[in-house]
């Protein structure tokens, strides 16, 4: 399908013959938090946007039901490891519901026809010699269920994921033989630049497989440690690893080994939704199974980032983690969704806080939305008893405010292929801010008054056409109060909705609501202040004398520190310069110009630990030949006083070419 946005330029998508999303399956030893709501409300959305256009769509979610994590909170609760899967798989469940989550199966893994696609696949790559068993030694941690070197830890001994002590554990196992897929991986990512997004995540899992040689991965746990998950056709003494086991519910959920004709029909998946901290398995352990297995990659793997409270992951552990059902109390299921869909860049990390959230509920939906539905149906109501003219002569308000229209359009459409939901919502909230200028501008109060009846009947239907165009692009993330908004203008609600750009745009000329009689309903948002804080007595302010510079440092003025730009940048990538055992040469993105630069850290990072790193550069610094060769930049580094050194980076994600100070 042919786009046209508003400057003429021609973007081209074509639709796809069909779309299967899914989410991480959710481990079942606790209730869900936003972090589960997040994604899910993600992949919801876009499944929605697509069956919008028409297009067969197939969204899989689901429950991880085995490993150790699991058999540790049954026994916490003194109940079986199913009966902890049972009771705690409902809070998922209902919670999907309440949120309005469109899922077209729930895979559990241990359901029966998921165990034994499992067992299958086991045996016939046993059977081909992909999977053999050795002795193995290494440091097991218990939360994220993997197994590390030594050289993964830090500080010896704690994983470098969760940072939670790890086990040291000798035993017999079976094996997959990842490691035999090592280049051709590699090869995979470098020629299929959709498969891992965004790209930086692809160049964080291409440093991971560079950094050295990648070992096979242990896919038994002894029953003598573990007896919860799905038995080893081969070895009835061991069970599966439980990520081996999950990553399997993606293929098993569409009939893989089943019914191939589904099968056939959905596979391979559209996107994978998951978060950035199971990266490495999904781009890593996934596709070389896949490979082994012989069967097509997905299309695309996608890693969003975390929600961050106090700029703090959000952590059962650290107990700062937000229950959904609070919020969704709070002021609905609609505006939660907004909020999560439209306040994270996808890729990135970001904040919530119950003000942020708040504010931007009282901010986009009440003040801007629900106050745009109101004026135009109240003033429809008193001054043509409620039915929606045929409009007059369009004027220039009308041709900006289709301009604005015809941007949100473009900017949804562009924003589902792009996975840019958040960028998509502030355009369609733009058109509605553009509408409420409209009225502005016009008065159609004052026109009523004057008797411009021809040019009062153009307002009206401007403003309502845009509120119905506004209703089906912003449907899939609000869907039970876009269709307030169309039962409002006298539409079908339960009507479905489609999203046809080329029809959308037609605002002169689509006159679908004409002869229509709206219809008054109760406050589209109402509005939440919070709770006011008792105040704090607030410290009297003392005089102090201006601190002192350091011996041998000068205090300066901010004019001479504005003269230095920093910028972030990822680094692309870096080798070593010739003849010269402390310095790196690096490439770098700086938001999307390319940068080289020579760094004097090779004592300190390898070559393979940098690619995907974001930094900080000092960007106008004079170009300058080191070793003859060009460097155009410094990145700046933190020494301590024994010597060491480590990059300054920054806490979460941001673009490159971000401004720093």
């Amino acid at each position: 399908m042919s786009k046209t946005g508003m400057t003429g330029k021609t973007e081209i998508f074509n639709l796809p013959e069909k779309y299967y999303v899914t989410t991480p399956i959710y481990y079942v030893n606790d209730k869900p938090h936003i972090g589960h709501s997040y994604t899910t409300i993600l992949a919801d959305v876009l499944a929605r946007y697509h069956r919008s256009e028409n297009i067969p769509t197939f969204f899989l979610t689901g429950t991880d039901e085995h490993g150790q994590k699991v058999q540790r909170a049954a026994e916490a609760q003194g109940i079986t490891p199913q009966e902890q899967c049972d009771t705690t798989v409902v809070r998922f469940q209902e919670l999907w519901q309440r949120l309005g989550i469109s899922n077209d199966a729930f895979i559990r893994t241990t359901e029966d026809e998921h165990k034994k696609v499992v067992q299958e696949i086991l045996q016939d790559l046993f059977d081909r010699g992909e999977i053999y068993k050795d002795h193995y030694k290494g440091h097991y941690c218990v939360p994220c269920e993997r197994f590390f070197t030594d050289k993964d830890l830090k500080d010896e001994r704690l994983c470098p994921d969760c940072e939670r002590e790890t086990n040291e554990i000798i035993e017999s196992n079976y094996f997959f033989r990842m490691g035999k897929y090592q280049e051709w991986l590699i090869d995979y990512i470098n020629d299929n630049p959709l498969f891992i997004r965004p790209a930086f995540r692809a160049n964080e899992t291409l440093g991971f497989l560079k950094s050295g040689k990648l070992g096979d991965l242990c896919i038994s746990r002894p029953k003598s440690r573990l007896s919860w998950g799905i038995e080893l056709p081969f070895d009835h003494d061991y069970v599966c690893y439980v990520w081996f086991d999950a990553l399997i519910n993606y293929i098993s959920g569409v009939g893989y080994r089943q019914d191939e004709q589904k099968f056939k029909k959905w596979w391979p998946a559209s996107c994978h939704l998951i978060g950035k901290d199971i990266l490495t398995t999904h781009t890593v352990y996934w596709p070389t199974m896949l490979k082994a297995m012989g069967v097509e990659m997905p299309k695309t793997i996608f890693a969003h980032g975390w929600w961050m409270f106090d700029e703090m992951k959000m952590s059962k552990s650290i107990g700062n983690v937000v229950n959904p059902m609070t919020m969704i109390d709070l002021v609905g299921v609609d505006a939660f969704r907004y909020f999560l869909t439209s306040a994270m860049t996808p890729g990135q990390d970001a904040s919530f806080s119950q003000e942020v959230f708040i504010t931007r509920y009282n901010t986009d939906l009440v003040n801007d939305l629900g106050n745009l539905l109101s004026r135009v149906i109240k003033m429809t109501l008193r001054v043509g008893d409620g039915v929606i003219p045929k409009p007059g002569q369009f004027q220039d308000e009308e041709r900006d405010l289709a301009a604005a229209i015809d941007n949100a359009i473009i900017s949804a459409s562009v924003a589902v292929n792009t996975m840019r939901l958040d960028s998509g919502m502030e355009q369609v909230m733009n058109a509605v801010r553009a509408g409420n200028r409209y009225l502005e501008q016009t008065a159609p109060w004052s026109l009523a008054k004057k008797g411009e009846t021809e040019r009062l009947n153009t307002v009206l239907y401007s403003s309502a056409e845009l509120l119905r165009i506004v209703s089906i692009l912003l449907d899939p993330v609000m869907p039970e109060k876009m269709a307030e908004i169309r039962e409002a203008l006298g539409l079908d609600k339960d009507q479905p909705v489609h999203f046809n750009v080329v029809e959308l745009r037609k605002f002169h000329t689509n006159n679908v609501l004409s002869g229509l009689k709206v219809r008054d309903i109760d406050v589209l948002f109402p509005r939440y202040a919070l709770p006011k804080k008792t105040a704090e007595p607030v410290a009297k302010p003392t005089c102090k004398a201006a601190p002192k510079a350091p011996k041998g440092v000068s205090l300066i003025g901010i004019e001479d520190f504005t003269k230095v730009q920093l910028l972030t940048a990822q680094v692309i990538e870096a080798q070593k310069v010739k003849g010269a055992d402390k310095l790196l040469q690096l490439k770098l993105d700086v938001g999307g110009e390319e940068r080289q630069i020579i760094s004097g850290i090779a004592q300190f990072y390898t070559p393979e630990q940098l690619p995907g790193r974001t930094i900080v550069l000092v960007a106008n610094l004079k170009p300058a030949k080191i070793r003859g060769v060009e460097s155009h930049g410094m990145l700046l580094c933190a020494k301590s006083k024994d010597g060491a050194l480590r990059l300054i980076t920054v806490d979460g994600e941001i673009p490159s070419g971000a401004s720093v100070g």
